[in-house]
């Protein structure tokens, strides 16, 4: 029998349909604690719509999602909510809100919580800052303000703020240049390293998941045509998965030789 009360996340024969057009067929995997998963697909294959049902905000047709052993669509809202406090999230382009500052962005969760007093959530606040490396001034500023990896950091800050024992994160690298994305995996990567949450991330970039996934899932066809380790993935013989890794690109990310070496 298998163990699975170090699993974080487990799905079990997932079924996703929209009237009759069909997203994911038969979708089971698991991630264990303190892993980092990266989904793998192309435009439409329905890794939001996944990573969707495994933070509750939308349920499977069929199968079963479980987080922290919880089935997660049999709990009550109340239940539910408290299950979600355990998360965090980063959207997709930071998706700080306009109208807020920076802090105000950060503290917005703690807010939410209408239980904390106002010097708490300041030095949390201030200790969010720090720990994604950005100035206590930089509170004062607005969204419009921020360069593009500041925005990041600023997310990254709000996805932290309740201490979350599980990430998730949508496209976090997407639209920054080179360095700017180096500097934040290498960022996520240290307060992985340091605080030990689990990770579920959604991204094209071959970079981030070579240098950042302990797990990989590739979708294709409404499937997960490949599921494990990168070298697990590579060694997977599906057309779509030898066109992803195996392209101009991911060959100098994932197969060219160390440098130095002919």
């Amino acid at each position: 029998m298998t163990d699975h009360s170090g699993d974080v996340i487990r799905m079990e024969h997932v079924h996703t349909r929209f009237g009759d057009t069909v997203i994911h067929e038969d979708i089971s995997f698991s991630l264990s604690r303190r892993g980092i998963l990266g989904l793998v697909g192309i435009s439409g294959s329905g890794k939001t719509v996944l990573m969707r049902e495994m933070i509750g905000l939308q349920t499977p047709t069929a199968g079963q999602v479980y987080v922290f052993g919880e089935p997660l669509h049999q709990l009550s809202p109340p239940q539910r909510q408290q299950l979600r406090n355990r998360f965090g999230v980063l959207f997709q382009s930071g998706a700080l809100f306009s109208a807020l500052s920076v802090f105000e962005n950060i503290a917005f969760p703690l807010r939410e919580l209408r239980c904390l007093d106002e010097g708490l959530i300041r030095e949390l606040v201030s200790m969010k800052l720090s720990m994604v490396g950005l100035k206590p001034e930089d509170a004062a500023l607005a969204p419009a303000e921020l360069s593009g990896g500041m925005v990041r950091r600023v997310a990254l800050a709000r996805a932290l703020i309740m201490e979350p024992e599980l990430l998730f994160l949508d496209e976090p690298t997407s639209g920054l240049d080179p360095v700017l994305s180096e500097e934040f995996v290498t960022l996520l990567s240290e307060l992985h390293q340091e605080l030990g949450f689990t990770v579920v991330m959604i991204s094209h970039d071959l970079s981030t998941l070579s240098d950042l996934c302990t797990q990989l899932l590739v979708l294709s066809d409404r499937r997960l045509v490949a599921g494990g380790t990168l070298e697990q993935v590579l060694a997977c013989p599906h057309p779509f998965v030898r066109s992803y890794f195996y392209g101009k690109r991911a060959h100098r990310v994932f197969h060219a030789p160390p440098t130095g070496q002919n």
